[in-house]
């Protein structure tokens, strides 16, 4: 299950800051990393110092320049973020998400990310807006400000207490085999249709967009919709652009 799980970074701006997440990973089982358009360096002396013998997490980490680069293959993206949004998005507790990780990943093509932002920012509402849903670490309101690595340590910390607590279930279990859920990619590629369509048929104005997609986009999100289901979705966007086109 720890295999696969996913952390992301984008725009880290210190490389003792990477050093220190694959330190925080390394400690609790977790070893793939992806690093989104950093503005420092990743590789370099303080990096190798900061991660204490964990430095080949480092060595086989990816960079990239998108987070949907990074996270194209996941089914789950899980955005962290100290701060309330305009929009609200499903929000989760980090206790939460790891409770919610074994199902998550039962499915051998299951992916999850968990993706953290700039040092001195965090992610933007529209990197936020491509997660399924956001976690929140409860700090000290009057001290609030994490450590990024203090930060992977603690999400990365509540994945090992989920994967612990599955290794203590004895037997064999028969259950169904769980739903194929859309990937990332496959999403983004939705929404893109989905907006299109949506321009075509005259219900969407990009010019006003009053939110219109991000609330459609939010409820896709949390929806979870399978595969499956998805490809429904777009027989149907694609049947009304026919239409459309027909009546034209």
């Amino acid at each position: 299950m720890l295999e696969r799980i996913r952390i992301v970074l984008i725009g880290t701006s210190h490389p003792g800051n990477i050093g220190g997440t694959a330190r925080a990973m390394h400690n609790m089982g977790l070893s793939d990393l992806a690093i989104v358009a950093p503005r420092c360096e990743p590789l370099t002396a303080d990096t190798v110092s900061r991660a204490s013998g964990a430095d080949h997490i480092v060595h086989g980490a990816r960079t990239v320049e998108t987070l949907e680069q990074a996270v194209t293959d996941c089914t789950l993206v899980v955005g962290a973020s100290a701060r309330s949004r305009t929009l609200p998005w499903p929000m989760i507790t980090p206790r939460g998400l790891g409770d919610r990780l074994p199902a998550e990943l039962a499915a051998q093509e299951a992916r999850v990310a968990l993706v953290f932002g700039r040092e001195d920012s965090g992610l933007t509402n529209a990197e936020l807006q491509r997660c399924h849903a956001h976690v929140h670490i409860p700090t000290n309101p009057d001290f609030s400000s994490l450590n990024l690595a203090a930060a992977v340590q603690v999400l990365a910390y509540e994945c090992r207490q989920a994967w612990l607590g599955q290794q203590e279930t004895t037997g064999p279990t028969e259950a169904p085999s769980p739903p194929l859920l859309a990937s990332h990619q496959e999403l983004e590629h939705y929404f893109e249709h989905l907006e299109r369509t949506l321009i075509a048929i005259g219900f969407h104005d990009p010019a006003t967009p009053r939110q219109l997609m991000a609330r459609l986009r939010r409820f896709t999100l949390r929806a979870r919709p399978e595969r499956m289901e998805l490809n429904i979705l777009r027989g149907i966007l694609t049947a009304t652009e026919q239409q459309a086109e027909h009546r034209e």
